[in-house]
């Protein structure tokens, strides 16, 4: 969801290489999704066999309630600044050595 918010509507295919997902994985996310009325999934006339994903009203509204979630976790670890930061940083490593 963040990701939509963030850059818009995109093709399945675009939202996994952002979100580290493939599609085996995604597609029952965005079954889900879509029935819980957040997304909605249309395949273009040009290209069938791409499935453009966009957000509904009910998940763009989704946006509001989600911004307070860092603040709520930020209780659940007992990190300070410092080690909150080498943690992300040791995360994103960790990805992007996944992707090789």
């Amino acid at each position: 969801m963040m990701v939509l918010w963030e850059f818009g509507g995109m093709t399945e295919g675009e939202l996994g290489k952002k979100v580290y997902l493939d599609s085996g994985t995604l597609t029952p996310l965005l079954k889900r999704l879509e029935k819980q009325g957040y997304i909605t999934s249309v395949r273009p006339e040009t290209n069938e066999r791409k499935l453009f994903i966009e957000l509904t009203a009910a998940g763009d509204a989704l946006k509001d309630r989600a911004i307070e979630v860092p603040c709520e976790m930020d209780g659940c670890l007992k990190l300070d600044a410092t080690e909150r930061m080498q943690l992300k940083k040791l995360l994103d490593k960790a990805i992007i050595q996944t992707e090789v």
